[in-house]
């Protein structure tokens, strides 16, 4: 056992100084091969609180190694046994829930509630990761006399994630429980934006009981991700993240022979039609587009007004308003991002798009920090570029049409397939548009259309590449292969040429 504690202390927002994130490899905390470190930033406060190394192949093999040694044991561990371990990861999680909620909303810039949430989220999916013992069972069937096929789902070895900076403790375990409960050994790649969330729970997971060497940390940039994705040792290995990466990163880690499976951006569209609940669906379009200052791939990006809904339009206008920043509304991740978002809103004002709500030059006091506030743009076009790319930003782009058709058709053009809502009262409405939306995700008077456990998380087009989903028994089936058993061990007397 490691004699590290990195406790993080903060209980406010108050800018408190942290560690350096180095790779976890073997049960230990070890610096990268290079040398070299880049700052961690607190977006709330715009400054570096603390730092993290940046690794290359050879720091992926060290993890490779370590993982691989560690797994021929862990895999012939009783899957109830290797469940365990998850039990008590949750029972920890849970007692240290503030700290790693503060942790996450320093690193990120949620504000306390909604990394909590996420944390909460978290947990929620290691809780299926340790109900799987009592899914795994493959089956079997006497499927002649004397003849009986069964399916055992074993490990692939060792495998690997690659995650964003948008959820540090959520997405990891939208892969982490799954693959080790099958019995594979693990290599988390964190964003460098955010590797403190991946740390502690590297730190976790040795108190659950992991042996060490089944899960190791690899922290870097571009160089780590490539060679995890050229590593032909590797057998399988999850992404989450933008498009354009998630693309190649199929492409090029597929060359191998490695099960792939990466998730890209989005361009969610929610439609209202006339006859929605008014207070439902203005309260939960502006939870959507808001929530985690939009950086999460199911916020709201594009609204489809259908016919008369200016009274909801309305609504949403004021409780957009109404949103406190740095209380309702988090910190934007990276100056850059910031830089980004504004210039989608000014390219569209500049376009002639009526800027409805007005996020820009927003500020917390005693903050120098990254800021967007709540951004409403009205009365765009369909092709404008805030209408069909990523802001990933809190902006809302609405689109007024006349009918359901024509709103079902802009959904379907996009390239993207991820999420799609209907907000209405008519079960008849709400069918049409879920058996027509070109999305993976759908929701019925729900921006944010996120399965819960145990239905699994992924998107269709270009939000996904690979086959099967993220999370549940989708995502455990990812992470292993099937055996097939077929035995008999008696002559029958009324044999035939199949049996």
């Amino acid at each position: 056992m490691t004699n590290s504690n990195f406790d993080f202390p903060a209980r406010d927002y108050d800018f408190t100084e942290y560690v350096e994130a180095k790779n976890w490899i073997g049960g230990e905390w070890t610096p990268s091969s290079t040398g070299r470190t880049e700052p961690v930033y607190n977006p709330r406060h715009g400054e570096a609180m603390g730092s993290v190394v940046f690794s290359d192949a050879s720091d992926v093999q060290a993890a490779f190694e370590a993982a691989q040694k560690a797994q021929k044991d862990w895999a012939q561990w009783p899957i109830r046994e290797r469940a365990e371990v998850l039990y008590k990861l949750k029972s920890l999680m849970e007692e240290n829930l503030d700290e790693l909620s503060w942790l996450l909303s320093h690193e990120n810039g949620k504000t306390f509630d909604q990394a909590k949430a996420s944390v909460l989220k978290g947990i929620e999916c290691v809780e299926m990761g340790a109900s799987l013992q009592n899914m795994a069972d493959g089956g079997q069937l006497d499927v002649s006399r004397g003849v009986n096929c069964r399916v055992v789902h074993e490990p692939l070895g060792v495998v690997a994630g690659v995650v964003p900076f948008n959820f540090p403790t959520m997405v990891p375990l939208w892969m982490i429980p799954q693959a080790l409960v099958a019995g594979n050994g693990f290599i988390l790649k964190p964003s460098e934006r955010v590797p403190f969330g991946s740390m502690r729970l590297g730190e976790l997971l040795q108190q659950a009981g992991l042996p060490d060497g089944v899960f190791n940390i690899i922290n870097g940039g571009k160089e780590s991700v490539q060679a995890i994705a050229d590593h032909e040792g590797i057998k399988a290995a999850a992404f989450v993240g933008s498009t354009p990466v998630a693309k190649l990163l199929y492409e090029r880690g597929s060359k191998t022979g490695k099960k792939m499976l990466c998730l890209g951006g989005a361009k969610n569209h929610l439609v209202v039609v006339p006859d929605a609940d008014r207070e439902l669906s203005s309260s939960n379009i502006v939870s959507s587009f808001t929530g985690c200052a939009g950086q999460r791939c199911m916020a709201a990006a594009v609204l489809l007004a259908v016919g008369d809904t200016q009274h909801i339009i309305d609504d949403v206008i004021e409780k957009a308003q109404q949103l406190e920043m740095g209380v309702d509304i988090g910190a934007i991740v990276t100056e850059e991002s910031k830089e980004r978002i504004v210039g989608y809103i000014d390219q569209a004002e500049a376009a002639g798009v009526d800027v409805a709500v007005d996020g820009r030059g927003k500020e917390v006091a005693g903050s120098d920090g990254w800021w967007v506030g709540p951004t409403i743009l009205d009365n765009v076009e369909p092709g404008m570029p805030c209408a069909t790319e990523e802001i990933f930003g809190p902006v809302l782009t609405i689109i007024r049409v006349d009918t359901l058709d024509e709103a079902l058709e802009i959904e379907n053009e996009s390239p993207f397939g991820n999420a799609a809502a209907i907000y209405t009262t008519s079960g008849g409405i709400a069918e049409r548009a879920v058996n027509r939306f070109e999305a993976g995700m759908c929701g019925v008077n729900i921006g944010v259309p996120v399965p819960r456990e145990p239905f699994a998380f992924g998107g269709w087009n270009d939000s996904k590449f690979g086959h099967g989903d993220m999370t549940g028994w989708d995502g455990f089936l990812f992470w292993t292969r099937p055996r097939k058993v077929t035995s008999k061990w008696a002559l029958q007397s009324d044999e035939t040429w199949m049996s």
